[in-house]
């Protein structure tokens, strides 16, 4: 059992470039976000904003990396990496 939880906590989520998701997203492990999320995104993982990526909405998490763009409130725990390309 401790085998699949580890495999669920470091599993890494991708939104590719060209999709669009209108809710809420709650994960345990890493998600990286190319494409446009309106909504939450809760994260126990590292949130990672790619360059053409876009969040509107809320986000908390342990440690994040921005690079596109962001319209959010932000709650990190631990590290905060915004890139030049951040906006």
């Amino acid at each position: 059992m401790a085998r699949i939880t580890n495999e669920i906590e470091n599993s890494i989520n991708i939104i590719r470039g060209g999709t669009e998701i209108k809710g809420d997203i709650r994960c345990k492990g890493d998600i990286r976000i190319d494409g446009k999320l309106i909504g939450n995104l809760i994260s126990d993982g590292k949130v990672v904003v790619g360059e053409q990526g876009v969040i509107e909405g809320t986000i908390k998490c342990a440690n994040a990396t921005i690079s596109g763009g962001v319209k959010v409130n932000i709650t990190v725990n631990e590290l905060l990496s915004l890139k030049s390309t951040a906006n």
